[in-house]
């Protein structure tokens, strides 16, 4: 049996993520913006996601070459106040002064004036001390509020951490869902230790766990979906946002849904049976 991390009450109450309280599901936009053919529907389901209170949005300049930033923006006019906005600055773009000219890039496709929280994507060749300098540039200018990382291991965390000002970083968003646990041995630990909250991208492993037998047995017991028997194992202890997809109105109520589920001892006890932990570290993996 798996020792699985307290929970800090239902699902729904929340997780402090760049200083505000915000719902443990939020959305996730790669590959959003990509096809004028479906655009619309898209924009949709971010407005319905925050109409259900789903109210960090997450993209990137990566995401359809800024395609998906321009979506976002578009979704959310009017209704800035209400959103946890979140982008990432691609590692070869993250020297001091790169990162600068790449925030105030996603700024104007974002039709916004700040980020709530900017991210480096994953760890590249720039230093990193050079990228916390462009994010302490950024912060002074009122351009982002809080900074942090994606796709960092705990080796790499502990070497942020030891930088000067590296203490602040608010976040790192990392691949973690039922069939990627390898976190819960080094990094999750590491990061509920310091307080720190994570963000889970591809919490249903792009839609390649719902065929799961022992997931639609589980749904079946709470008349649910299997998708959102794995987001509400993604989120079932305190720390942890996780951001699926969401491309369409009918995923995104469903998404909002598993906020209130919650599993039981005996559907951990079959989910970790069915999924175990790796027996020994494993390297970080990405999407």
């Amino acid at each position: 049996m798996i020792d699985h991390p307290r929970s800090d009450g239902p699902a729904g109450l929340g997780v402090r993520l760049a200083g505000r309280a915000v719902p443990r599901i939020g959305l996730g936009t790669w590959e959003l913006g990509d096809s004028l053919r479906t655009r619309d529907a898209e924009a949709a389901a971010i407005r319905v996601g925050l109409d259900l209170g789903l109210r960090v949005i997450d993209t990137a300049e990566m995401y359809g070459n800024g395609a998906s930033e321009e979506l976002v923006g578009e979704a959310i006019a009017g209704r800035r106040d209400e959103v946890v906005l979140v982008s990432k600055v691609l590692p070869s773009n993250a020297s001091r002064s790169g990162t600068v000219q790449a925030c105030e890039r996603s700024l104007r496709r974002l039709r916004t004036d700040h980020l709530d929280l900017y991210l480096l994507h994953w760890p590249g060749s720039q230093p990193l001390a050079e990228t916390l300098a462009g994010f302490q540039d950024l912060q002074r200018a009122g351009k982002i509020r809080h900074w942090g990382v994606s796709n960092f291991d705990v080796g790499e965390m502990a070497e942020l951490a030891a930088l000067a000002g590296g203490p602040g970083v608010a976040t790192d968003q990392v691949l973690y869902n039922l069939t990627r646990r390898g976190p819960e041995l080094d990094l999750l630990p590491w990061c509920r230790e310091r307080g720190l909250p994570v963000m889970a991208y591809s919490p249903v492993e792009q839609g390649r766990l719902l065929g799961h037998p022992v997931l639609a047995e589980i749904a079946g017991r709470h008349e649910v979906t299997p998708a959102q028997v794995a987001l509400a194992w993604a989120i079932r202890g305190g720390g942890i946002c996780a951001i699926p997809r969401t491309g369409s109105v009918a995923h995104v109520r469903e998404n909002a849904a598993a906020l209130h589920l919650a599993l039981t001892p005996d559907d951990l006890a079959d989910l970790d049976r069915a999924f175990p932990v790796p027996d020994r570290p494993v390297p970080l993996e990405m999407l």
